[in-house]
């Protein structure tokens, strides 16, 4: 996995992304971290894995008995739990995708965990509907976490990271499909250019309900940051995201699920109010800025990807 560490080095790997994949973590999560299957567990899965995983679909009901999820800013500082409440709270599954697409040849064995196949992807998507998971999105997951504010039944979180044009292509209409949101964290250097989205299609799925969030300019490790590199990494992108949508940009992803408590301060000098990690632990001190998700593996059928999530969360 190469971290981009000059404008220069993003700007040419950028260009490349037909033929790299731009991860957000080192690794995949392992099993203690998030249940994910052994070998033997995925090729054990079966063509009964859909029958399996059927169940109560989503109902209008579920969704209006939710608590309309309130603007962050307009919560109360004395109506916020302290960091133990929060971290108490009953983790919602959150996934995170990357790359929608069949594998290639030259695709590595770990690139495969970042790489969902198409009919992979539309099956997982159609596992989580018949099982009536509701999605969420960031505001209503803030209000839960801060507040205790009532959710749908079974709710998840679904996120994308890396602006892949795939994402806007493949995975949109899917997810139309039963009615589900979705979290953009997108990385601006690569706006407009081959394989990512443009301007107007980000744009679009702010205006269609889903959320845009910030996942820096080129892909930088945080942990790496120094001086200007907040301003280039998380200022600037923020700026120009909040111009396209024309809406505040509040939530941020960690490139490679990567964070150290720098950051922090950081991020919320810059408008945010959470943040996202990968499969590690949350941080005691500021659970909002370390929420956890599991990157949904190309390898994993509905039935370990649903396996997952109840280990997992």
């Amino acid at each position: 996995m190469i971290l981009f560490r000059t404008p220069l080095f993003a700007a040419a790997a950028a260009l490349a992304a037909s033929s790299f994949l731009t991860a957000c973590d080192t690794k995949p999560a392992t099993a203690s971290e998030t249940g994910s299957p052994t070998a033997e567990a995925i090729a054990s899965d079966s063509a009964a894995t859909a029958a399996a995983m059927s169940g109560t679909t989503a109902t209008a009901t579920d969704e209006a008995n939710a608590t309309p999820a309130p603007d962050p800013s307009s919560i109360p500082a004395n109506k916020i739990a302290d960091a133990a409440t929060i971290t108490a709270r009953p983790q919602v599954p959150i996934l995170c995708y990357h790359q929608i697409r069949d594998w290639r040849a030259k695709d590595s064995k770990n690139a495969k965990d970042y790489i969902v196949p198409v009919q992979q992807f539309k099956d997982q998507i159609k596992m989580l509907a018949d099982s009536g998971y509701h999605t969420i999105l960031p505001d209503q997951l803030y209000a839960y976490l801060t507040t205790g504010a009532k959710l749908p039944s079974k709710p998840i979180m679904l996120t994308f990271d890396d602006t892949d044009l795939d994402q806007f292509t493949v995975a949109r209409p899917t997810l139309d499909k039963y009615g589900f949101k979705a979290v953009y964290f997108v990385m601006t250097v690569s706006l407009g250019r081959p394989n990512y989205m443009s301007k107007a299609q980000v744009k679009q799925l702010s205006d269609e309900g889903n959320v845009i969030g910030s996942h820096t300019w080129d892909h930088h490790n945080v942990k790496k940051y120094q001086g200007e590199d907040w301003v280039t990494q998380i200022e600037k992108p923020t700026k120009t995201l909040e111009e396209i949508t024309g809406k505040e940009i509040k939530y941020f992803a960690y490139p490679f699920g990567l964070w150290n408590p720098e950051a922090i301060p950081q991020l919320k000098q810059r408008g945010m109010v959470a943040a996202f990690v990968l499969a590690e632990k949350r941080d005691q001190q500021d659970p909002l800025f370390t929420i956890r998700r599991i990157i949904a593996s190309g390898y994993w059928k509905p039935r370990t990807l649903h396996n997952s999530i109840v280990q997992s969360f």
